[in-house]
């Protein structure tokens, strides 16, 4: 796939999937705005991607759970006279626990990046792509999609409302020439549990980042709605077609209650 003389957005670049959208879309002719909140990790992998590729590279650190922090994003692409023809919403978190324990204020802002953000900055860029009869939403959504989960509701339930919104956008607009891919992995080789602050959120082997994004571009070539990365976390994303619900509930809480004695990982600040 060929996005020479195209914008690629991609949020949460700074590390994992992000990173890996970022490199995957330069060494296929896209120019890039580089967006998250480590200003320095992006500034590095703008360097190793003009470099190696001769293509324009813009960084725009933002936290995009800030409010009105897409809006001036949006505002600093267009100053900057930048058309995004690509938009991937990557940014991400989880947070592990029980809702009436967790902090409120870290499980609200998980529906601000996770949900609010996603739609506010889809919101903004697909009218033009509409209006140009071409263009690519990529929204990165979870297996964590398919079913209620216990110890991580808040995060399952924000990854469903990607799943459920992808899908709707992707059928509005069939044949508009706007592509929609909402990219369901599994548990992968990133920082992301580092934010979680625990490894017991990871359930089944890992994929590295460059295995989900390999799956994102082979869906798109087929223009599919959604896609789950690996075999297994596909068949899992099945199980609730199979059985009750109240009975998949239960078995993802099992699945994800703490371990006594298993120590947590060190939270980090990235995302």
């Amino acid at each position: 796939m060929d996005f020479h003389g195209q914008t690629a957005l991609v949020t949460g670049a700074s590390t994992g999937i992000g990173a890996v959208f970022a490199r995957e879309f330069a060494a296929r002719g896209a120019d890039l705005v580089l967006v998250a909140r480590t200003e320095s990790a992006l500034e590095k992998l703008a360097a190793e991607l003009r470099a190696a590729h001769h293509i324009r590279v813009d960084v725009l650190p933002a936290d995009l759970t800030g409010a009105g922090a897409a809006a001036t994003l949006a505002a600093r692409t267009e100053a900057l006279g930048l058309r995004i023809d690509v938009l991937v919403n990557n940014a991400g978190f989880a947070v592990y626990g029980n809702v009436a324990e967790a902090d409120l204020d870290r499980q609200l802002d998980q529906v601000k990046l996770n949900c609010a953000a996603l739609l506010d900055l889809t919101g903004r860029y697909l009218p033009s792509m509409l209006r140009r009869g071409t263009g690519t939403v990529i929204n990165v959504a979870s297996t964590a999609a398919f079913q209620p989960l216990g110890h991580m509701a808040v995060y399952g339930a924000t990854k469903a409302f990607v799943l459920s919104l992808t899908e709707a956008l992707w059928a509005e607009n069939r044949g508009s020439g706007v592509r929609f891919l909402a990219l369901c992995p599994g548990a992968t080789d990133t920082p992301f549990f580092e934010v979680v602050g625990t490894d017991q959120a990871a359930v089944g082997a890992r994929q590295t980042p460059e295995q989900v994004v390999a799956t994102a571009f082979r869906a798109l070539r087929r223009n599919r709605p959604t896609v789950v990365s690996g075999h297994r976390n596909a068949l899992v994303a099945r199980l609730p077609r199979l059985v009750p619900r109240r009975t998949v509930a239960v078995l993802t809480e099992r699945v994800l209650r703490p371990r006594p004695g298993t120590p947590a990982v060190v939270p980090s600040t990235g995302r």
